[in-house]
């Protein structure tokens, strides 16, 4: 039935053509912006996943960063505990060397002394960011034994938690500030005579080469030592540190990489099928608004009736 009320062919056309449009609007939105789920209307799901996974992502940006901080800090302690064990090996060949009777112990304490100047220089100097895990002051109200460096940033349904890299600095500090510290080179060791002597402090200036004061220089040699391997177990536990911090370094990166796929995979476009998308619907745009006015011509053909 032809009608000049109602055109239902031109209506079920204007139908097609603007679902077509509608469809081609999405299509040319995904291509701009590369994203199959750029807002909740598309896809509520995955666009709640994929912003909280964005959001951790930044986290563990963060995450990364500090970790760097922290290896720089534990790089540059490394650093000065491998020079002190330089310096503290010559000590000791200097005390060894003092053990030959009649030689100028003056002379050789004198060579010592700078050495110990080395070692305060060294622990005082090897500062990062305000970190010091080698000149230390454990009667501060602020002092505390363990430093932590951020390592990870989890996700546990709504909770969250942060996991750290603990470094003991109690076994690394070689000065304590504090009277009762035990730093590794401010710490006393008992001569046989009498008194006490620190690896940093130690003189030799005024023994002689009598058998009480030879037994003292005897104590002195073993004192280094026991320091020196005491420096030689702290580099080796920061040595450890450093290791462990790469390593988590490394996974953060890769961790990153791997949630970057997966919202990879739950809101981006698929280029080839889109494009391959975009050309069939202006394909259909065309044949639409063709349809639209050969179904508008159709009125306009009743006319014809009253000829």
């Amino acid at each position: 039935m032809n009608s000049i009320n109602t055109n239902i062919a031109a209506m079920t056309a204007l139908q097609a053509l603007n679902n077509t449009n509608k469809q081609l609007l999405e299509t040319q939105s995904r291509i701009s912006t590369g994203l199959s789920v750029a807002t909740a209307a598309d896809n509520a799901a995955y666009f709640s996943i994929a912003t909280t996974m964005r959001s951790d992502n930044k986290a563990l940006g963060a995450v990364q960063d500090a970790l760097g901080l922290g290896a720089a800090t534990v790089d540059v302690a490394y650093t000065a505990l491998d020079s002190t064990l330089k310096v503290v090996d010559e000590i000791k060949t200097k005390l060894v060397a003092a053990r030959e009777p009649g030689v100028d112990r003056t002379a050789i304490q004198a060579e010592i002394s700078e050495l110990q100047n080395q070692l305060t220089s060294i622990a005082t100097s090897a500062t990062f960011n305000g970190e010091n895990f080698l000149n230390v002051d454990s009667g501060a109200a602020d002092y505390n034994t363990t430093k932590s460096v951020v390592a990870s940033f989890t996700r546990s349904g709504s909770s969250v938690s942060i996991g750290t890299i603990g470094i003991d600095i109690t076994s690394t500090a070689l000065f304590d500030a504090d009277a009762t510290g035990t730093g590794i080179l401010d710490t006393s060791y008992n001569l046989t005579s009498t008194g006490t002597f620190t690896v940093s402090t130690l003189d030799i200036s005024a023994l002689t080469d009598s058998a009480a004061d030879l037994t003292d220089l005897e104590d002195m040699i073993q004192g280094v030592d026991t320091a020196y391997g005491l420096v030689t177990t702290a580099a080796a536990n920061l040595g450890a540190a450093s290791t462990r911090i790469e390593l988590q370094s490394e996974f953060v990166g890769n961790l990153m990489d791997a949630i970057d796929r997966g919202v990879s995979q739950l809101v981006d476009a698929d280029m080839n099928e889109e494009s391959t998308r975009l050309q069939a619907l202006q394909v259909q745009q065309q044949l639409g608004i063709q349809a639209l006015s050969i179904a508008n011509s159709g009125s306009s053909n009743v006319l014809a009736l009253f000829r």
